[in-house]
């Protein structure tokens, strides 16, 4: 009933979804471009209308008050990212755990614009040995979903250039927000 829902929400909407999920059921889906707070309830829509077991990861300050429920309801793992606590290796555990999830990630790591992605997606998906998806958010076509996956290679930069290929033309709401797909140097 939920997937029949978001895909009627989002077709009043002007949305589309498009989809290549993997076929293992347990990958990390990165999600971008990320600009706007309207990324969220769209996404959500469209993680729903996929109908995977999505979980999703955001901000340890959203996850205060009566939104901690309601956010952990909707599949949420908070992160905070100003204190190391072996979060990568947590949520690789947790995939190699889990029967069925796709944890999804923004690697920009906030709205605003970024000069690098953040790399916890990568190490996550290298540590449980399992796909990366590629999500995204196409406000210029109104389209979204999983447009491609891949296992990664160890190469890191190698497969960066893999996913900046892909999101290469997909335009967030806010295109000026809009960073660079690229890690910091290492």
């Amino acid at each position: 009933m939920r997937k029949k829902l978001a895909e009627f929400l989002l077709s009043l909407l002007g949305w589309s979804v498009e989809s290549k999920l993997p076929d293992t059921k347990r990958f990390v889906v990165i999600g971008a471009p990320h600009t706007s707070n309207w990324d969220f309830p769209i996404g959500l829509l469209g993680m729903w209308a996929l109908d995977a077991n999505f979980r999703w990861v955001g901000k340890h300050t959203l996850f205060t008050g009566p939104f901690k429920w309601l956010f952990t309801w909707l599949g949420g793992i908070p992160v905070d990212r100003r204190v190391h606590t072996g979060f990568i290796h947590r949520s690789a555990e947790l995939l190699q755990e889990s029967e069925r999830m796709a944890l999804c990630l923004a690697p920009e790591g906030t709205r605003s614009r970024t000069e690098y992605w953040k790399s916890g997606f990568y190490h996550i998906a290298t540590e449980a040995g399992v796909p990366i998806a590629l999500g995204y958010l196409d406000y210029s076509t109104k389209t979204l979903g999983v447009g491609a996956y891949f296992q990664p290679s160890g190469d890191i930069d190698a497969d960066m250039e893999i996913i900046r290929k892909f999101y290469q033309g997909k335009v967030g709401k806010r295109p000026e927000q809009q960073g660079e797909v690229r890690l910091r140097p290492r």
